[in-house]
């Protein structure tokens, strides 16, 4: 009987050694198919076709800011506003798109960011797409500049206005 009790040790600790050898194995293995796929030009390619027609088709119209919208969602400019105000940002775009994002940045006199956001485009055609900003404390007196992005870049004309 002390014969087979060593042997199923001995049996055991192979099995474990095979097991944690071959559990390193497929470490080592998965490395180079990580770094392979990491350094592999074509794949990151592939994905951009796919996505950069349909959101290149973009343009930029027309940039607006207002404190109102109207029921088809345009915004009459207005260069003065309170510091109570709502400030909508209004994007007029031309063309299609499939998750485009819009970006909209209020700058400051000082050079400060005073509030930035983003919205989700998917159109076919020219479309509105207005980017609200509110402040619970007011917006401080002075100059500020709205500028919008599609996708990180930048689009359209900068527009400045003032609150006093």
């Amino acid at each position: 009987m002390k014969i087979n009790k060593q042997a199923a040790y001995a049996l055991v600790l192979a099995v474990g050694t095979v097991v944690a050898v071959t559990g390193c194995k497929k470490k080592e293995e998965a490395v180079p198919a990580t770094e392979t796929a990491a350094t592999t030009a074509p794949a990151p390619m592939s994905e951009a076709p796919a996505t950069a027609p349909t959101t290149a088709a973009v343009t930029v119209s027309s940039v607006s800011v207002g404190n109102t919208a109207a029921a088809d969602r345009s915004v009459a400019p207005v260069a003065l506003l309170k510091p109570t105000d709502k400030i909508i940002v209004s994007v007029r775009t031309d063309g299609a798109a499939s998750n485009a994002e819009i970006g909209a940045k209020l700058t400051y006199q000082d050079g400060q960011v005073a509030g930035e956001q983003r919205a989700s485009l998917n159109t076919g055609g020219a479309e509105v797409t207005n980017i609200e900003f509110t402040n619970a404390n007011a917006w401080p007196a002075g100059k500020y500049r709205a500028e919008v992005t599609v996708n990180g870049q930048p689009a359209g004309t900068a527009q400045e206005f003032e609150v006093r």
